[in-house]
């Protein structure tokens, strides 16, 4: 894996990008006209970082080789931020959610000829989001879409309508690890720029999932209007993801400090 362009620090020892959304953006744009000319070798990995992404990046092997072997792993979450300037050796510098990420893209990918195509949720908020996308976006051109309910044996036809679409970025939203892991495995079989994890970002595009307010954005607690918006689906998941994400980052930070302390 090569992050020379991108450097990354590290919290609870996954790989974390010291980038902007701005930043993020400007390279996928810059990579999309490269793979355009031919000289990208393959696509290219984008994953996002949050509590959940600790927790399973420490107990799912296949989840954390894609992390591990990514070309981008960027903080998705406001606690990636501050534990980053707590405890890694460098600081990012603000939150990259891939909620906002996916609009700077797309305006990004407009005012520059590029494509979309949009894989996972749905077959409605699959297509009501290419919808809303070039709605908001005029320029934006999604090369192609399809649902996130496929079976393993529909993966190489899957695939081959990617590479036919001619897309420059995939977005894929089929959930944690199965994203993560879907872009590992694919990435070599794959002919556009980036492909890039995206989770529920087609629900919030279209409005199914509501973002929280600004100020719980800034604060670190969107997690908490997640959970207050829809508690059945996310209650479980947070009540082992959230405390096993606090105690990795704090064992492996204060572990960190005792070793440079006994190295100096």
């Amino acid at each position: 894996m090569d992050r020379k362009r991108v450097a990354h620090t590290t919290v609870a020892g996954v790989p974390v990008a010291i980038s902007s959304e701005a930043d993020l953006a400007a390279i996928l744009v810059e990579d999309a006209k490269l793979n355009r000319d031919g000289d990208l070798a393959s696509a290219q990995t984008m994953l996002s970082c949050n509590g959940q992404s600790l927790s399973l990046f420490a107990k799912d092997r296949a989840f954390a080789q894609a992390i591990e072997r990514a070309d981008l792993v960027h903080a998705d979450g406001q606690f990636i931020v501050w534990m980053s300037r707590l405890f890694g050796k460098a600081a990012v510098p603000e939150r990259t959610a891939t909620t906002d990420l996916i609009h700077a893209a797309a305006q990004a990918a407009a005012d520059n000829g590029l494509s979309f195509y949009l894989l996972g949720s749905g077959e409605d908020v699959n297509r009501d989001c290419a919808a809303e996308l070039t709605r908001r976006y005029p320029g934006l051109r999604i090369a192609g879409r399809r649902n996130g309910y496929f079976a393993d044996e529909d993966v190489d036809a899957i695939v081959a309508d990617i590479n036919a679409s001619g897309a420059d970025f995939l977005w894929v939203g089929l959930g944690k690890p199965k994203e993560q892991i879907f872009a590992e495995h694919q990435k070599a079989n794959l002919n556009c720029a980036w492909i890039v994890s995206c989770g529920g970002c087609f629900h919030f595009v279209v409005g199914d999932y509501a973002r929280a307010p600004e100020w719980m954005q800034r604060s670190g607690m969107e997690w908490l209007h997640r959970l207050m918006s829809r508690p059945k689906q996310l209650l479980g998941r947070y009540l082992y993801t959230v405390p096993h994400a606090i105690g990795l980052v704090l064992w492996h930070g204060l572990t960190s400090k005792s070793r440079e302390r006994a190295q100096g």
